[in-house]
């Protein structure tokens, strides 16, 4: 073959065999470890080793990197859970086993309400009378609820699956039970609606996002099966920020009922929103790091986040195994201690459960309640006017407040690794699939930059931070033992970060409104296991209040 005429084309391809040495050889340069990669990881996680030390750990290092490759090559399902499990235990403390019957204190008759929407915003407590009665059918309540959704769920945007066939169906079943005499407690012919990362067969589980809007689950989670067996009448599967952040999901932003402009607040938002705009006397909404507060302080209605372990999360997505938490959202504390009563209990499908009583007895005495309540977030610029004014209702009860101050030996905003670090091994596939381009929050704070930035966290500070995370819970352990109820500010200090990290229970109430009319709460605070006195306090304040009585106007029809 002749060379070509034109010179720089000759040489282009007398340069084609040294390219493609240089590039083989450079590509294998970059798959190898070298102590310059090493040097460039020391600035990311803040440490510096010697030119001798990086020499000696290229070997260590691409075995380790050979494991990695191993694994990703199998997948892995979310519903996996780690062999390592959180226990928020202190040492030495066994929670009661005891289980007694409850005592609701229930009163022996409701009246009838004249219109349908005056019988939507009634609590699940007063339903249950009217139903047990026979003054209401469980087929009518279900249908003025599902009447309502299709009425409302589009302007809230907090509905992924109406349940109409199955609900009826199931509320025509609990009719003729109670007919024939058969009664199943409180939530017997109850409707109610779930957030949408708990799996039903039959149904789509979206868990929010993109990547999973067309996700279907074969099992039904435990704690629908429990509500099931109570005979609660599921409506609706409700809307959460994506994959359990904020109150963006696929479709849009779950709406606030009482300023449409306004999210619903997350992740626990469309439970929230349905729950405020009387689409539903309940829902089960979850909490990791305040998504059962959020919701609850946005939307109005009362909240409780049980303790880590009481309820099991057997088929509900996983965000960190080690700070998930399931619970109510509803008009009352005692709605949620009914509920509670319902779904707490050892799962032998969910190791992190802890068996566990829950004894409420209405008849007894508030005084018996040793009450204290974190002075310095009532006082100072940040205190609100409403928080305040609820250490002088509870004075008012008769309630004797105990100043204290919450205080730790050890660093809390760190040991967020662990919320961060589990959220990216669950949705480890998500982000090597760059599915994560597909969720519609992408900003710095969103769970696709989180997950990805979380890779680079290493083992040794995800355990660290999981060893002061033991202190932490002996230390708030130790200062919750000497009362019964603490009483909060919901956003006072740290409180909501550290109480989610040791797993303690919290009852977040409305307490009053702001100046644009909308809607700010109040967090009672319990040791674990301890829900009962939640519950107790929770239901005297609301009883000489009625904050949680107010209704959104643009859905009060």
């Amino acid at each position: 073959m002749k060379p070509p005429k034109n010179k720089t084309i000759w040489i282009l391809i007398a340069l084609i065999p040294i390219a493609l040495i240089l590039g083989f050889i450079s590509g294998k340069m970059a798959d190898e470890v070298s102590p310059a990669h090493i040097a460039a990881a020391e600035h990311l996680i803040g440490l510096e080793f010697s030119p001798s030390e990086r020499d000696s750990m290229i070997r260590n290092l691409e075995g380790h990197r050979s494991s990695f490759e191993k694994m990703r090559q199998q997948y892995i399902n979310n519903d996996i859970s780690p062999a390592l499990y959180f226990n928020p235990l202190p040492h030495g403390f066994v929670p009661e086993q005891n289980q007694e019957e409850q005592d609701w204190g229930l009163p022996a008759s409701v009246d009838f309400p004249e219109k349908d929407h005056d019988l939507a915003f009634m609590p699940v407590y007063q339903l249950a009378i009217l139903i047990k009665s026979k003054k209401l059918s469980s087929e009518k309540l279900t249908q003025v609820y599902l009447q309502r959704i299709k009425t409302y769920s589009d302007t809230l945007q907090c509905l992924i699956s109406l349940l109409e066939d199955s609900a009826l169906e199931k509320a025509r079943e609990m009719d003729q039970e109670l007919a024939a005499g058969k009664y199943r407690g409180p939530l017997h012919g109850i409707p109610y609606g779930i957030k949408d990362l708990l799996a039903v067969k039959g149904t789509k589980t979206t868990w929010g996002a993109m990547p999973y809007k067309d996700q279907e689950i074969d099992q039904t989670a435990h704690i629908v099966q429990k509500l099931d067996e109570a005979g609660a009448v599921l409506v609706g599967k409700f809307t959460l920020g994506a994959l359990a952040m904020g109150d963006v999901w696929y479709g849009g932003v779950t709406k606030n009922p009482w300023n449409l402009n306004q999210g619903s607040s997350g992740s626990s938002a469309g439970s929230g929103s349905a729950v405020g705009a009387g689409l539903v006397p309940f829902a089960i909404g979850t909490e990791t790091l305040g998504s059962i507060v959020s919701p609850s302080t946005r939307n109005g209605v009362t909240g409780l986040r049980p303790t880590f372990g009481r309820v099991s999360r057997h088929g509900a997505m996983a965000l960190s195994w080690s700070m998930d938490k399931i619970g109510p959202m509803s008009r009352s504390a005692l709605d949620n201690g009914i509920i509670l009563s319902i779904i707490h209990g050892f799962d032998p499908k969910d190791k992190s459960t802890i068996s566990a009583a829950f004894n409420y007895k209405a008849s007894k005495p508030l005084s018996a309640l040793k009450v204290g309540y974190f002075k310095e977030f009532f006082e100072g610029e940040r205190a609100s006017e409403q928080d305040k004014r609820v250490l002088d209702e509870l004075k008012e009860m008769g309630v004797q407040l105990h100043p204290v101050k919450l205080e730790t030996s050890v660093d809390v905003g760190s040991m967020l690794i662990s919320l961060y670090v589990e959220g990216a091994a669950a949705f480890d596939q998500l982000t090597r699939d760059n599915q994560d381009d597909l969720l519609v929050a992408q900003h710095r704070g969103a769970w696709p930059n989180l997950f990805r930035s979380s890779r680079f966290i290493p083992a040794v500070e995800y355990i660290q931070a999981n060893r002061f995370r033991s202190i932490l819970i002996e230390e708030i352990h130790a200062l919750f033992s000497e009362y019964d109820v603490i009483v909060t500010p919901s956003y006072g200090g740290n409180q909501l970060q550290v109480t989610n990290l040791t797993g303690h229970p919290a009852l977040c109430l409305p307490n009053g409104f702001l100046e644009n009319g909308s809607p700010v709460s109040i967090t009672f605070l319990a040791n674990l296991f301890e829900e009962e006195k939640l519950i107790m306090l929770g239901r005297a304040y609301q009883e000489h209040t009625d904050w949680q009585k107010n209704r959104p106007p643009l859905f009060d029809k």
